[in-house]
């Protein structure tokens, strides 16, 4: 069996693919509880011959699935986790609820989870047909929407077998990544006061919420002596109750640190960590934190994507017919302030990719593929796929599966993941992905390129989780968006 008919034959298989990406977004479910998605995908895994282990890092809802013998172990990349509120009827043009409240796939994980899963049964099949050494693995990774569930699998050791790592995200666009994120620090402030009447004797009560609001403040100060480049966030979860005549005895706020390196956040939550406990001085209460996720820095690999951009541009792009090209546009036409634009996608893949994306402004799909530049920006989000990167030489892809501009996280995007337009842009990530890990177990030069590029990005250093021991998954606020 040669590649190109290895990667061929998912053609045949396709419809299945198609079924079981529009089963995970028909059945939505948030961080570390995707417990049907999750059941899914083992399912389709043990019946295309892949050895499942389940329960993976002790998450109930992370699994891998492996399939061949020695080296070297190439692991593809699955999510499958979807938004709370965004709930939405599939190829509406209108915001139309399934269930008012309930989770959608805003960000296109049925789509990515699948997608990763098709590229793992390829290259399954390429090793069964030819005998050929090597192994793959589908890592089955819930909770990267504000829980960061790789970066747990990451510091339990799931990813140290690994050589190389690939992934995909579904976008408006088809480029290779080449860019770092952010890393982040996720932490809850629980504050703990005295109520009392606040008319009566104001006097005898401890306000919880004025901790909270005295913790912003004192934040709110610090952001002009923190680096550019960082972001604080924070969102009351808790203010206390609904009486102003009662002096609040408990409230919370839930922070996001942002920052270009891991070192940058753990510095400033040190200073946030010191402004909480001034702010509990100040109120006369008493604070408790709870750490809850983080995630490392992206760390690039020009070796990887070096050979995913060959492969994305060996792969024939999707072909769309009127119909399509119509229907893109009618979504484009809902979105409020014109949405985002493709220059806006291109921004985070470098000067080139903008260059290319001006070219086609205006039309409805983002059917190009952006050339491969040396430009690394930091983009302004955050992935758990960084931790993967420091532990093993990663890169991944964005595929063109919307209409472009379509907003991330919003109503429409849900809307568009169960189209042909998803399912095109699925397959085709499939086959690239699966296209270059084949490379992979042929060519050792290129892992091995990859593996020296990673030692000397991390000029010696080494993978540190930024997660405490201890520290388990929580869904503590499955409608936050903070990946």
């Amino acid at each position: 069996m040669d590649k190109q008919k290895a990667l061929d034959a998912l053609d045949a298989l396709a419809p299945s693919f198609y079924e079981l990406s529009d089963a995970i977004w028909d059945t939505p479910e948030t961080a570390f509880t995707e417990t049907r998605s999750a059941a899914a995908l083992c399912q389709a895994l043990q019946q295309n011959g892949f050895e499942v282990e389940q329960n993976v890092a002790g998450i109930a809802t992370a699994f891998c699935a492996s399939y061949g013998q020695g080296s070297p172990v190439i692991g593809l990349l699955g999510e499958f986790d979807a938004l709370s509120g965004l709930s939405q009827q599939a190829d509406y043009t209108e915001k139309s609820p399934v269930v008012d409240g309930a989770p959608g796939h805003g960000c296109g994980h049925n789509l990515l989870g699948v997608g990763a899963l098709a590229a793992a049964v390829a290259v399954k099949n390429y090793l069964q047909q030819t005998g050929l050494p090597g192994r793959v693995v589908y890592y089955g990774c819930p909770g990267e929407e504000g829980g960061s569930g790789k970066a747990f699998m990451a510091r339990d050791g799931v990813f140290d077998e690994l050589d190389c790592a690939l992934t995909w995200h579904p976008g408006d666009m088809n480029a290779v990544n080449t860019a770092s994120s952010l890393a982040n620090y996720q932490i809850c402030y629980r504050f703990y006061g005295v109520s009392a009447h606040a008319a009566a004797c104001p006097h005898k009560g401890r306000s919880a919420l004025d901790g909270v609001e005295l913790l912003n403040i004192g934040v709110q100060f610090l952001r002009e002596h923190i680096i550019p480049d960082a972001r604080v966030h924070y969102a009351i979860t808790n203010t206390g109750g609904f009486s102003p005549n009662v002096v609040q005895p408990f409230a919370e706020v839930l922070y996001l640190i942002r920052a270009p390196k891991t070192t940058q956040v753990q510095q400033i939550y040190e200073w946030v960590e010191d402004i909480a406990k001034g702010a509990a001085l100040m109120s006369g209460t008493r604070v408790e934190r709870q750490f809850i996720k983080a995630c490392s820095n992206l760390v690039p690999n020009s070796a990887l994507a070096a050979l995913l951009q060959q492969n994305m541009e060996d792969q024939p792009l999707p072909t769309y017919s009127e119909r399509e090209q119509q229907y893109a546009a009618a979504m484009q036409a809902t979105f409020e302030n014109g949405g985002s634009s493709l220059v806006e996608s291109a921004a985070m893949f470098g000067p080139q990719a903008i260059a290319v994306a001006k070219q086609h402004a205006g039309q409805p799909l983002g059917n190009f593929i952006s050339p491969l530049t040396g430009a690394e920006p930091v983009m302004p989000g955050s992935t758990d796929v960084g931790d993967v990167s420091w532990v093993c030489p990663t890169a991944q892809i964005s595929v063109c599966t919307m209409a472009a501009g379509t907003p991330g996280h919003s109503w429409q995007l849900v809307s568009q993941g169960k189209s042909s337009l998803a399912h095109k842009g699925m397959l085709y990530a499939a086959k690239v992905l699966a296209g270059s890990a084949i490379d992979l177990l042929h060519r050792p030069e290129v892992v091995a390129a990859a593996k020296k590029e990673l030692a000397e990005r991390l000029e010696g250093g080494h993978y540190i989780p930024p997660i405490p021991q201890g520290v388990t998954p929580t869904a503590i606020d499955p409608g936050a968006k903070l990946g």
